[in-house]
């Protein structure tokens, strides 16, 4: 059963997301919004894919708030961590957002919530484990 790291700051989506992963995906989930235990964490190998909300509010590294995107940037920027596929997560989807903060982030996928297809979701998931990432 491979692991999936959540990493969302909303205790209801973080809820309803891990039931779906864990009830109709079969995945382990971990849930953290800690930045250094992200890092530490994905850098372990234990984790198979990162779901990552762009806007976090309690996320903080080195003194100072990150976003999913700067997170998503620094496990990019980690030869442990590059090929790690990660999932941008986002309740605030405009027009344009979705290639900006996919080249910003260097992230494989963008997901607007609240997830409506779980049967999608579940399946770009599976994808994005299944097909090795090149750096």
């Amino acid at each position: 059963m491979a692991t999936l790291l959540l990493v969302e700051d909303d205790p209801t989506n973080a809820r309803v997301l891990a039931k779906i992963l864990e009830k109709r995906g079969g995945y382990s989930v971990q849930h953290c919004e800690d930045v250094a235990t992200i890092l530490s964490v994905c850098a372990s190998g234990a984790i198979a894919l990162v779901l990552l909300d762009i806007s976090l509010a309690h996320s903080t590294y080195q003194g100072r708030q990150l976003n999913g995107i700067e997170i998503a940037q620094l496990l990019r920027q980690n030869p442990q961590t590059a090929q790690l596929p990660i999932v941008l997560l986002t309740a605030h989807a405009m027009i344009g957002d979705r290639d900006q903060f996919l080249q910003a982030s260097q992230a494989d996928a963008y997901i607007v919530k609240p997830v409506i297809d779980y049967d999608a979701f579940l399946q770009l998931i599976q994808q994005l484990q299944a097909a090795p990432r090149s750096v």
